[in-house]
């Protein structure tokens, strides 16, 4: 019960949304139990993202997890992420922030996990 969402004020390309789904998809299993065959994922480009007072390329994703897992862990998928967006969107990894949420309950097909 995964969830990823991606906001940059860059423009995203069809291609390079695919290809962030696909290595995003990959990159889920850091987190242990966690995959793409329960991954929800969102982009969102050409946000208003103003960072350190400027509009230079910047990205903000946030992962909110049904569960906990540990700071190893989440500093391994930020790492990854980070690498991800920087490379598809040519980002600096300065300039982008990874954001973690633990959530207690997850609802699904009408009912809570």
């Amino acid at each position: 019960m995964p969830y990823i969402q991606t906001k940059a004020n860059v423009s995203i390309t069809c291609e390079q949304e695919k290809s962030m789904k696909r290595r995003m998809g990959e990159a889920i299993s850091i987190i242990p139990g966690k995959s793409e065959s329960w991954l929800m994922l969102n982009f969102e480009d050409n946000c208003h993202l103003y960072f350190k007072g400027t509009e230079q390329p910047s990205a903000f994703i946030e992962v909110k997890i049904y569960g906990k897992s540990s700071a190893q862990v989440y500093d391994k998928l930020t790492s990854k992420l980070t690498e991800i967006v920087s490379s598809e969107l040519n980002i600096p990894s300065e300039r982008i922030y990874v954001k973690y949420e633990e959530v207690d309950f997850w609802g699904y097909n009408g009912h809570n996990f």
